[in-house]
């Protein structure tokens, strides 16, 4: 993060007050399956996550308007019984590249276990040590890994902080009755693996890839496009190092960066030199096989 000094002290403080949070989060919530119900309800329920998303300081530090983390969150909700809701969330962010207009996905993520209770007009509490809501513990884990993720991209495992929050949110939801938070699930795409994918030492070259792409490739590709270049297929490696130690990884955190970025990485080697593009493109068949048609594309483009 570019963060500009700020020297005096009431000024300091004036400027916490009102720079604190760190979200730009649109809210999106499709109840079309839902029938019969109080309509009302679905927007009073999207106003309250977004106040919930963008109203709370989620770090001690100063973001300056421009600097704050642009994401979408997307509620789809299938089942309703009284105050109990149940479907999906789809969580997204990206970063500004350097020096550029262009933007980069860094999370694109489905959570299939959304199930909360929520009555009209109540007021979305959230506490860092216990359990009091579903919906808020999960919007307060996305919250930290959205942010956590684009630290990462910005210094070399600088979003551990967050991802110790997120973690902390899943130890306090592990007597929750609901889905998505135990290591004993069927769905091994839940929050619990997520977080423990991110923080095991055994993907730290994920996070690794994560630094080197963002701040080593993308911010200098507007001034230097084949150093940048260079340095991306590079970090490409790191994927293909956990990748060989694994290969059969289902994991959610490896998973989550083809997610994100595969459509991006036949952008940015389509415009490569043969013998770059090739290298690239057996590095990313190995290790991202679902997707190698899309990555097949590049061979004709120029």
């Amino acid at each position: 993060m570019f963060k500009k000094a700020v020297f005096i002290i009431i000024g300091i403080i004036s400027f916490a007050k009102i720079n604190a949070q760190e979200l730009k989060c649109n809210v999106q919530i499709i109840s079309n399956k839902i029938q019969g119900t109080n309509r009302q309800v679905f927007q009073t329920l999207q106003s309250a996550i977004y106040e919930f998303m963008n109203s709370r300081a989620w770090t001690n530090h100063i973001f300056l308007e421009e600097e704050k983390i642009e994401c979408n969150i997307m509620l789809q909700l299938d089942e309703q019984i009284s105050d109990r809701f149940k479907g999906t969330i789809q969580i997204q962010s990206r970063r500004p590249v350097y020096n550029s207009s262009y933007y980069t996905t860094v999370f694109n993520f489905i959570d299939k276990d959304l199930d909360f209770r929520y009555v009209e007009y109540q007021k979305l509490e959230f506490s860092e040590t216990e359990h009091l809501s579903n919906l808020t513990s999960i919007l307060a884990y996305y919250a930290y890994i959205i942010i956590g993720l684009d630290y990462d991209t910005f210094s070399l495992f600088g979003g551990t902080e967050f991802f110790n929050k997120a973690q902390n949110i899943v130890s306090y939801a592990q007597n929750a009755t609901e889905l998505g938070w135990k290591m004993t699930e069927t769905n091994k795409k839940n929050r619990y693996w997520l977080i423990e994918n991110i923080l095991s030492p055994k993907y730290k070259n994920v996070r690794q890839f994560l630094y080197e792409y963002h701040r080593l490739g993308l911010d200098i590709m507007n001034a230097k496009v084949n150093e940048g270049r260079s340095q991306i297929a590079e970090s490409l490696m790191l994927l293909r190092s956990v990748y060989r130690e694994k290969p059969d990884l289902y994991l959610t955190f490896y998973k989550m960066i083809f997610d994100a970025k595969s459509d991006e990485f036949v952008n940015i080697f389509s415009e490569s030199f043969t013998d770059e593009k090739t290298r690239v493109l057996n590095i990313l068949n190995e290790i991202d096989p679902s997707n190698q048609s899309k990555y097949n594309s590049m061979v004709n483009k120029k």
